[in-house]
């Protein structure tokens, strides 16, 4: 498999993964791109791997991804399909499915907020209940639920029961993975 190798353009926070630890990365670091899916990407520098959020696709020469447009008189209906495609965008930094096909996502519920947006309620999981990363998925979570218009409040629960499975994978997601 080849790998893009790029050279940090400016110092960058980058994630450990699987730890979740915050890193900062310096300016001329030389990283290798193993995944650049939904707008972040996952480098890898000096024999580790790192998440690098879209905000900063700069450092990495990229430009990063543009938010989700809505008619704005858009219904119930097209937001709640709005904010399914945004957590189609959320990608687990280690494998190359986006959450909803993982089947992390157990619950998307809309409420009508008090200014006539919409709340979002998120109930989702982790494929492992030790991974570091899960404060950096439900952070990608509810920034991208918040990109979509209408959109006043977004709450991301994260939950361990009932644990994950890969039976929880859509078929194409299991497919993907090599499961089937």
């Amino acid at each position: 498999m080849s790998y893009e190798t790029v050279i940090l353009t400016r110092d960058v926070i980058g994630v450990l993964i699987p730890a979740g630890t915050k890193v900062e990365l310096p300016e001329g670091a030389e990283a290798s791109v193993t995944q650049a899916l939904g707008g972040s990407y996952t480098v890898q520098v000096q024999g580790h791997l790192f998440r690098i959020e879209g905000k900063d696709a700069d450092a990495l020469g990229k430009t990063p991804q543009g938010v989700p447009q809505l008619a704005a008189d858009a219904g119930e209906a097209e937001i709640e399909k709005a904010v399914w495609q945004q957590m189609k965008t959320c990608y687990d930094p280690e494998i190359p499915i986006d959450i909803v096909e993982l089947g992390l996502i157990y619950e998307c519920r809309l409420e009508p907020a008090g200014d006539g947006g919409w709340r979002v309620r998120v109930v989702m999981t982790l494929t492992a209940p030790g991974c570091g990363m899960g404060d950096v998925l439900v952070s990608d979570v509810k920034s991208k639920v918040l990109q979509v218009p209408g959109v006043r409040e977004a709450e991301v629960e994260l939950v361990f029961d009932p644990p994950w499975t890969r039976e929880m994978m859509s078929e194409a997601a299991q497919l993907q993975a090599g499961f089937i």
